[in-house]
């Protein structure tokens, strides 16, 4: 019996180390199968057992490799909402499906250079409109259709896929796949959409909402007659209403205070808040490691107030831009998406790519796209960095947020001559939304109402300057319950809570949440916020301690509570 077994052993031996050679003749360019380590722990696990870690030949367990890829056979029905099931699984996910590696396209092809919608003119919005047809008419069993381009969005942002080699859910949101990802995205989308009309040249519009020309919602999106219009919006946003970058509820400012809001809150996102790669991407996020939960600067603003802006106000989540499971239903979503994805490159370009990440685990990680010829890609964060090489580019505009520092709403001398006054003051003392520790565990505070903490700042902090580091203000331990969009300010040595504005430098930054559901999504968040810059414009970086005020900004506040906020410094 046990010479039958070793003979067995050895029959499936070497068909198992043929199967690549079969694949590479069966298939040209590379092709390959992406489990095929599992059909081989599939036959050695008939051998009693022998399918385990020692024999998986679909990873190399010594190297503890924790590179994020999906796991495209393990695909599940996931909430879009508390209420909702979603299903967004392509037809027949459970069999495994043969890739190719990604290639560039040809470099002597013609640059697709994408521009912003408002100087596009009627002959390209013809062209688009004629391919967004194609696309939505094309069946869903075809990956390039509309619906299914959606449910990419769907699928990887509400952890209906699992990890590959692992029952853990996959999601890019609130992490340093964030950026890449969508990049990926919308680089197959805009191919697609270019081939159903035959024309190499097409791409994406740019909904530049950071440039005042463009903070409007674009006119060819809100057109009843054309494919671009959409039902699920919030309708009180159509133009001329300009879009609120820092939107939390109406607010109705005038355009032009709605105006200098929003390029102040761009300076604070994209520069004095973003001068570190974590700050601005987001967080390590790796296999075997836990979901992190930290999303950058503009992941949290612009990009979910946006989201949360354009959404239906008749929805119970501001559906479809309002949540993840539905938002790629909209076509808008793509030109904001390009707008992120052209943010993406601007902040690399101002750091001349010395903050770009350079650990292996990202640049390895991977995703896998169908291409206009109906081939599964895979395709690597590595891949997507240079998009020269990826054949398109951004016509270049101004960058009128770059000279919107902000100044303090008051003097500093005098505003630390009240803080002091305040401090000393009995009633402040014993006020309950003003607090000397900084910690709250176990149980939290709640943010039913504004809340300001005295926070010791390190006392080598002026060494810490002089290495370069930022220093951080950590809100820790942020837990959302309930399913509504919150949001919430933070201030630095705040004098007046009528004054409130991302125009003031007292601005440090904002949580702006989209919920998510599964376990993955609802683990506590960590909010960090740079503010080296804010603290010497505030006079503030020789104290010993400053004080955080965090404001609500919408009712929702409620089920939010944090565990503590401290100071950290980032090199």
């Amino acid at each position: 019996m046990e010479q039958k077994k070793w003979i067995l052993t050895v029959v499936l031996a070497f068909i198992v180390a043929m199967l690549p050679l079969t694949f590479r003749i069966l298939e040209s360019q590379q092709v390959q199968h992406l489990y095929m380590g599992e059909l081989t722990n599939m036959i050695l696990g008939k051998l009693g057992g022998w399918g385990s870690s020692n024999h998986d030949l679909s990873i190399d367990k010594s190297a503890k490799s924790k590179v994020i890829g999906p796991n495209l056979t393990a695909c599940y029905p996931s909430y879009g909402r508390p209420d909702l099931l979603v299903y967004c699984c392509p037809p027949g996910f459970e069999s495994p499906v043969p890739f190719v590696d990604f290639q560039f396209p040809d470099p002597q092809s013609p640059v697709r250079v994408r521009r912003p919608t408002q100087l596009l003119d009627e002959n390209y919005i013809a062209k688009y409109n004629k391919a967004l047809s194609i696309m939505k008419s094309l069946p869903y069993d075809d990956p390039r259709s509309f619906a299914r381009q959606a449910n990419l969005h769907c699928l990887f942002c509400t952890g209906a896929y699992e990890q590959q080699n692992s029952d853990t859910p996959l999601s890019i949101h609130r992490t340093w796949l964030f950026f890449p990802w969508h990049r990926m995205m919308i680089y197959f989308h805009e191919r697609i959409l270019g081939s159903l009309i035959g024309d190499d040249t097409f791409t994406l519009p740019v909904w530049t909402w950071d440039l005042p020309e463009g903070m409007m919602m674009p006119d060819f999106y809100v057109n009843m007659n054309l494919s671009f219009f959409h039902t699920e919006r919030d309708f009180s946003h159509f133009p001329p209403q300009m879009a609120d970058l820092d939107y939390s509820a109406e607010r109705n400012l005038s355009r032009e205070d709605q105006l200098d809001t929003n390029l102040a809150f761009m300076y604070n996102q994209m520069v004095s808040g973003a001068r570190k790669t974590e700050l601005f991407m987001g967080c390590t996020y790796k296999a075997n490691e836990g979901y992190c939960n930290a999303p950058g600067t503009v992941e949290n603003a612009p990009h979910n107030t946006l989201h949360t802006w354009v959404g239906s106000n008749l929805n119970p989540g501001r559906e479809d831009m309002g949540k993840f499971y539905s938002a790629a239903k909209d076509p808008i979503f793509y030109a904001h998406h390009s707008n992120i994805d052209r943010l993406w490159e601007v902040w690399r370009e101002m750091h001349k790519h010395q903050l770009d990440i350079k650990d292996p685990d990202w640049l390895d990680s991977f995703f896998l796209f169908y291409d206009e010829s109906l081939k599964l890609v895979k395709v690597k964060v590595r891949d997507v960095l240079d998009i020269t090489k990826l054949g398109y580019s951004y016509e270049e505009v101004d960058r009128p947020w770059l000279n919107k520092r902000p100044l303090p709403s008051v003097p500093p001398k005098l505003a630390r001559q009240i803080l002091k006054s305040k401090e000393n003051d009995i009633q402040f003392q014993l006020s309950s939304n003003h607090v000397s520790s900084s910690d709250f565990r176990p149980h939290g505070r709640a943010l039913d109402t504004s809340l300001t903490v005295k926070v010791k700042r390190s006392k080598d902090h002026l060494i810490k300057r002089e290495k370069e580091e930022e220093e951080t203000i950590i809100l820790h331990g942020i837990e959302v319950k309930g399913d509504a969009y919150v949001k919430f300010d933070v201030y630095v040595n705040l004098i007046d809570q009528t004054i409130i504005s991302p125009k003031f430098r007292e601005f440090a930054g904002t949580f702006a949440h989209i919920p998510g559901v599964g376990e993955m999504m609802k683990r506590k968040i960590n909010l960090k916020l740079g503010v080296s810059e804010l603290l010497k414009d505030l006079e503030a970086d020789q104290d010993e301690s400053i004080w955080v005020t965090l404001l609500p900004r919408t009712a929702s506040c409620s089920n939010a509570t944090i565990e503590g906020i401290l100071i950290e410094y980032i090199k």
